[in-house]
């Protein structure tokens, strides 16, 4: 169940110069994930990754010797080269569902539709996120996070598209 209060939605959009279906694959791809996904300044290490519906992408997030956070998405859709949905959030190594050590009240699981189309060989990504069965201290807990997160998804897809110019300039060699 999602919100139907749209305040709690957290919307992000972004522009790529590259064309859709090359930003849909290095979005699914794990060679490409791996290199890209989660926060500024950790390291990915993918534990399983099944880039179909029904499937998970399970993965340590490390920030440096001894700091590691898990997560997990389950995708519910993808449908190349236009939309990916899943639901992510924290976990243990094992893969299962926990909160936040430092957030307790973060939602447990959080609905993600990313949305993609091109214009003039651009690509425009639409993020929407959403709390999925949700406490209301959670709802809140997601509300005043919209800062924190527009900083974080912000500058995971300013070094995405860093990466993407050199996925864009190797197919162009």
């Amino acid at each position: 169940m999602t919100n139907p209060d749209s305040s709690v939605d957290f919307v992000l959009t972004r522009v790529f110069n590259a064309p859709r279906e090359l930003v849909f694959k290095t979005m699914i791809d794990t060679e490409h994930l791996q290199k890209w996904w989660g926060p500024q300044g950790c390291t990915i290490e993918v534990i399983r990754h099944e880039p179909q519906a029904g499937g998970v992408f399970h993965y340590c997030m490390r920030f440096g010797p001894g700091v590691e956070m898990y997560g997990k998405f389950d995708y519910r859709e993808i449908t190349p080269p236009e939309r990916l949905v899943f639901v992510n959030g924290f976990a243990d190594a094992q893969g299962n569902r926990i909160h936040h050590a430092m957030s307790p009240t973060w939602p447990l699981e959080v609905l993600n539709t990313s949305t993609l189309t091109e214009a003039d060989g651009k690509t425009t990504l639409s993020l929407h996120s959403t709390p999925v069965n949700a406490s209301a201290i959670e709802i809140e807990t997601f509300k005043s996070g919209h800062a924190s997160m527009q900083q974080g998804f912000g500058g995971m897809y300013d070094e995405y598209e860093k990466y993407l110019a050199t996925v864009v300039k190797a197919a162009q060699a």
